[in-house]
């Protein structure tokens, strides 16, 4: 980080990059500390602005995680408590959490739930941000840092590899010159892919593969074999029941309407199909799903951990631009744990550990280009061992809980 939180954080306002100045805002993102209760903004790893804050009391804790602006309003009132003026709001979640303007920040939790601003800061922060900026909450104060990974998506590789000319097979020489002119087929350059400027960025989820995509498949394969499933929507109702009962008694199965590993297993052979990786990468763009794809973790009996990383600066004559990234305390309940596999916790204090996590994934080629024609600055990637949660959903990003209230 370039420049230190030594002091104690009373408002401070540091002097905005150029780019802000400019009027052409530079893709920012905002840290918030529930122990230091203090509020951090950052272009890339640089400190933009700081400010004192004041979380969510017992009882009304602020839940931590990874969220975005989802709405911005500079005259606000709560419809949950007593009317109460939310000034300058700026939502994360449809249920209730908000960064907002108060007359009333003292140095400890005081809130409902939301993020308590000074009202001169929540002022100038309202100027600086739109919406789908990033919002980081954690216990601890993180810092994002200049991440670098294979495996983290760069531009350039939007475009295909030329073949070497010395792979090219050589045509028989001319034999018969007469002398007329000669059309020759020059070898094209490989120009780089163009952004474009103003195209959205990008929000991009790793994570296990759930439950509900496991029964969605299957509700696919199910009804591609004759037993309609119904929509396949991921959940288990009167017709995917139906759906597995009748294909268990056609192939000589125990009858329980159960959907077991070994069910499905028997599905995917019957189809003709592999079996799906353990898990799934999801794209979203201005607050709309855009694909999924299928993602490979590598020993998966090891968390993964929760990392979220974001791209900008990028270099039009490279076409490759820098990733900032940092981890936050991955909170899994045993019960979570049994059932997502995971025998060893993450380490968040182990050394490259958000470059350790990104080593374990792979996937194919073709999804890898498809997001980098994506990319623009601001994207983002966000790492998890769990997924989104009843938060994400219309109208949002991708909304990871680390610790829920």
């Amino acid at each position: 980080m370039r420049i230190t939180l030594g002091m104690a954080l009373a408002v401070l306002i540091v002097s905005a990059p150029s780019a802000l100045v400019a009027g052409t805002k530079a893709p920012l993102q905002i840290v918030v500390s529930r122990q230091q209760q203090s509020l951090v903004v950052y272009d890339g790893d640089t400190v933009v602005a700081t400010s004192n804050v004041s979380t969510g009391k017992r009882g009304h804790t602020t839940p931590t995680g990874i969220f975005s602006i989802l709405e911005k309003r500079r005259h606000h009132r709560s419809n949950i408590y007593s009317n109460a003026p939310m000034p300058f709001m700026q939502r994360l979640t449809w249920s209730g959490i908000a960064l907002h303007g108060s007359n009333h920040v003292p140095d400890y939790p005081a809130s409902h739930g939301c993020v308590r601003l000074p009202s001169k800061f929540a002022v100038g922060l309202f100027k600086m941000t739109e919406r789908g900026m990033h919002v980081v909450i954690s216990d601890r104060q993180v810092t994002p840092a200049e991440i670098s990974s294979v495996m983290l998506f760069q531009p350039r590789e939007a475009r295909p590899p030329q073949p070497p000319m010395s792979d090219v097979p050589l045509r028989p020489a001319i034999s018969h010159f007469d002398g007329s002119s000669v059309e020759v087929a020059m070898t094209e350059s490989n120009p780089l892919p163009v952004l474009e400027h103003d195209q959205p960025p990008i929000r991009i989820l790793i994570t296990r593969r759930g439950d509900r995509e496991t029964m969605r498949d299957l509700q696919v394969l199910l009804t591609m074999l004759g037993y309609d499933a119904g929509e396949p929507d991921g959940r288990s109702g009167p017709m995917t029941l139906a759906a597995i009962r009748s294909f268990q008694t056609a192939e000589g199965l125990p009858v329980d309407g159960k959907a077991t590993p070994e069910l499905i297993g028997a599905v995917y052979r019957k189809a003709g199909r592999d079996m799906p990786a353990n898990g799934i990468l999801r794209v979203r763009r201005a607050f709309e799903p855009l694909f999924e794809a299928d993602v490979r973790i590598e020993r998966p009996e090891l968390a993964l951990g929760t990392h979220f990383l974001q791209y900008q600066d990028t270099d039009a004559a490279t076409g490759e631009g820098k990733w900032f990234g940092m981890s936050l305390d991955n909170a899994l309940s045993k019960a979570a744990k049994q059932r997502l596999g995971i025998t060893v916790d993450a380490d968040r204090m182990e050394y490259n550990g958000l470059q350790r996590s990104l080593s374990r994934l792979t996937m194919s080629v073709d999804v890898r280009r498809r997001i980098a024609s994506l990319l623009a600055d601001g994207s983002s990637l966000s790492v998890s061992d769990t997924d989104t949660g009843l938060e994400t959903g219309e109208g949002t990003d991708f909304i990871t809980i680390t610790r829920a209230p």
